[in-house]
């Protein structure tokens, strides 16, 4: 209630300083200061987009900054004066000069960045742990300060610097989002209070597979918090994970990391990059790993190959190819059960079931094609992905302990998925001035389909019974197991075709005000055919997603802005796997987005960003009171929080990233899983994480963090709860030589006893004890 209050106090107060922004402009803007404007190109005078061009005036210590956009070009308002420019762009060399401004009208430059000749060096610690701009929440290339949404980006450095490889432990870092158990098989996130195991997506195509993606492969993780519907489609109540891949460039690389540590983790991962000609260049990153766990008879093998290649047959087009072939194959553990309302006290490390029967594999094959064309004005691209995946896993699955502590129940089951992804998207982006005002607009569409076949099997002990009683304190079993389908398991095929148009005109009123409007229609066809009895089932949605936005701009480095945004889930849930004669008739689940927020770039590498929110979620189903056999959707659940995210370098040998959360999502009317009032499974109140990376020495550095969890409940019936706690992590860096970087990782440094997370009230995950893992990165 305090935070309900709190945050309508604090609707009103940013709604009334942006509508105040409004009127300063408009009295501001009558006597407009001088302009810096430019074009960043490379030598072959092609635009680089996303150059961050810093202006400094003599004397001081910082200035103002913006990014170049898909034309190249740049513009800063600044006061007459000497000033320092700075431009630096991924990939090329840093550039400055000095620029004289005076008040006889816009100094007009063109900056040309050179390709150094080699990748050969290894920093001891991260070059950066911030992006100053990104196109997928916008489809053009925008700063995150004038992005009016809430969103958090893991570098490829922080990945490194961390020995991240998997999504669950980049999230820890991200605040307002925790990692879902997923039934130990997949990834899964909830964010704002929304579960989800298909709101992933690649370089912006939908990546829904329930499956562990890897992150050898990545330049960065982009977290979208709230509904993302008017770009990304279907889904995405509470937000998006969107990986973005790494692409061949035209500057050579060569990079082996090596990487081993405690329970048998061994890992391997390549990044070759070589250029053939200024027009064609070809990039091949691979990763092995096999390793084991803390947990008894667990372990994992896994590789992947990405090979890209880059052609510009013209200064003003880039054609982009990429395939991946990926395999997980791991242990399929489901943790320990729990016992009256906490996790049971048995050792973190024991298996509940037969561990040589409980298998998960993923086979993932993903092609990739993208061309972009650029004019003066106008971009184009197109991106069509295809994507095969095979997903099959056979678990056993611990339940209730009995009241005496003597027994636990197990049953077991398994399930495979095969799908085919075929996306294409078409994006044209199109820059004009009406007067003063100037508009980034956007037109596109997305056509897709999806063909999905789910089969599943039930476990019979003894090919009878479907549970049984085992030994609490050994509950690792042999008993004989027959797996055949019950009368309720899937055996279906679903076909799903995807139609989407949709239009977002980023307008700048002026340098003190911005808006971004948009707004996308999608047809949702889903047609499912159940092999088993010969039914077919047919539902068509026909959804509508706005988005609306307003950025007010006291000063070139802050930013308050507005956002509203709509997004829907349709009845078939975000796996579409089932369809009945029940569900057809449902409405999509809607969600709905109030949220305002703060963006301060308190120097030209150090960002603060804050939002508080409110996320609706209506049309959830609950029951009639007078008729069992029907649905209702008068469910509803809210979630209201606030976030708040440091990122960047405080100073130069100081680098930091992390946040901090308050959420509290609840369900607000009666739904068919839980009573009104109930805390939403899995949102801790409370969530807090800090990484800091500092460089000591020249050739020396060292990192330290801590993340903490409050208390939370494992399901929505509010009976079990995972206790909160606190993790500390260490690292030690040391350059060995110019090209060759020497690391050691200690992850939960004090050795704490904790629990991440669960999937119900009796399938929860230990946290691992201490553990170390060193790695060895060498370019050459």
């Amino acid at each position: 209630m305090f935070l309900a209050r709190a945050s309508g106090r604090m609707f009103r107060l940013l709604s009334a300083v942006l509508a105040a922004g409004v009127l300063l402009c408009q009295v501001q803007a009558q006597s407009p200061r001088p302009s810096l404007r430019g074009k960043v190109v490379d030598p072959a005078r092609a635009p680089i987009a996303g150059a961050r061009v810093t202006a400094v005036p003599d004397g001081r210590a910082f200035g103002l900054s913006t990014v170049s956009d898909q034309s190249g070009e740049f513009s800063l308002a600044l006061d007459p004066g000497n000033y320092s420019l700075t431009i630096v762009a991924e990939g090329f060399q840093e550039a400055s000069q000095t620029v004289v401004l005076t008040d006889n009208g816009p100094a007009l430059l063109t900056v040309m960045l050179q390709i150094p000749a080699q990748h050969n060096t290894v920093t001891v610690s991260a070059a950066y742990y911030q992006v100053v701009a990104i196109n997928s929440a916008t489809k053009t290339l925008t700063p995150l300060r004038d992005i009016p949404q809430s969103i958090t980006i893991v570098t490829q450095e922080q990945i490194r610097d961390q020995l991240l490889t998997n999504l669950g432990d980049v999230l820890r870092y991200v605040p307002g989002i925790t990692a879902h158990q997923g039934e130990n098989n997949r990834d899964q996130i909830v964010i704002r209070g929304v579960s989800s195991s298909a709101d992933f997506f690649l370089n912006g195509v939908r990546d829904d597979v329930q499956y562990y993606r890897d992150l050898y492969n990545l330049d960065r993780v982009e977290a979208l918090r709230g509904p993302n519907a008017m770009l990304f489609g279907r889904g995405g109540g509470g937000g998006v994970i969107n990986r973005v891949t790494k692409e061949a460039g035209f500057a050579p690389l060569r990079e082996v990391t090596l990487q081993g540590g405690s329970y048998s983790n061994k890992r391997i991962a390549l990044d070759f990059d070589q250029p053939f000609s200024d027009k064609v260049a070809l990039r091949l990153n691979a990763v092995y790993e096999d390793s084991g766990s803390f947990r008894e008879f667990v372990g994992l093998e896994r590789y992947g190959v990405n090979p890209t290649l880059t052609i510009t047959p013209g200064k003003q087009t880039k054609i982009t190819l990429a395939y991946e072939h990926f395999r997980d194959q791991r242990t399929a553990d489901r943790g320990i059960p729990s016992f009256e309302g906490m996790p049971a006290d048995t050792d973190i490390s024991t298996f509940f079931g037969n561990p040589n029967l409980s298998h998960v594999k993923a086979l993932v094959n993903l092609g990739v094609a993208t061309i972009e064309h650029q004019t003066t004005a106008l971009n184009i691209r197109n991106r069509t992905m295809f994507g095969g995946y095979d997903k099959a896993y056979q678990n056993f699955v611990p339940g209730v302990v009995t009241a005496a502590k003597v027994q636990v129940a197990i049953s077991a089951y398994n399930n495979a998925t095969e799908r085919l992804n075929i996306f294409n998207q078409t994006d044209l982006t199109y820059s004009l001035s009406t007067g003063r005002i100037r508009h980034a607009m956007l037109l596109g569409a997305e056509v897709g389909c999806q063909l999905t076949d789910n089969f599943r099997n039930t476990g019979f002990f003894n090919d009878t019974a479907t549970s049984i009683l085992a030994p609490y304190t050994n509950p690792t079993i042999r008993t004989p197991v027959t797996f055949r389908q019950s009368t309720t398991d899937a055996d279906n095929h679903i076909r799903t075709s995807i139609g989407a148009i949709y239009a977002q005109d980023q307008i700048e009123l002026s340098r003190y005000v911005q808006a971004i409007a948009g707004l996308r229609f999608d047809r949702f066809d889903l047609q499912y055919h159940n092999n088993r009895n010969g039914d077919n089932l047919r539902r068509v949605d026909n959804l509508v997603s706005p988005r609306l936005g307003l950025v007010f701009k006291p000063g070139a480095a802050l930013s308050i802005y507005g956002n509203y945004a709509v997004s829907y889930l349709p009845s078939s849930g975000d796996q579409f796997s089932s369809l009945t004669t029940i569900t057809q008739q449902v409405k999509p689940e809607k969600f709905n987005n109030y949220e305002l927020g703060v963006k301060w770039d308190i120097h030209r590498s150090l960002a603060l960003t804050s939002a508080i929110y409110r996320l609706d979620r209506k049309n959830t189903r609950a029951m009639d009171p007078n008729d069992s056999g029907r649905i209702l959707q008068t469910g509803s659940q809210r979630s209201v929080g606030y976030e708040v995210g440091l990122n960047g370098s405080i100073t130069r040998a100081w680098r930091i990233t992390g946040g901090y959360a308050y959420q509290d999502a609840f369900i607000s009317s009666a739904t068919i899983a839980a009573r009104a009032g109930a805390q939403v499974a899995q949102v801790p109140h409370h969530n807090f994480s800090l990484w800091n990376n500092y460089q000591i020495l020249s050739r020396l550095a060292a990192g330290l963090g801590v993340s903490h969890r409050s208390d939370m409940f494992a399901a929505v019936d509010n009976t079990v709860t995972l206790p909160g706690y606190i993790r500390a992590d260490a690292a030690v860096y040391f350059s060995l030589t110019e090209r060759m970087r020497l690391q050691a990782n200690l992850e939960n440094l004090f050795d704490k006893r904790y629990y991440i997370n669960a999937d119900g009230n009796n399938n929860i995950s230990p946290g691992s004890p201490r553990a170390v893992r060193i790695g060895l990165t060498a370019r050459f």
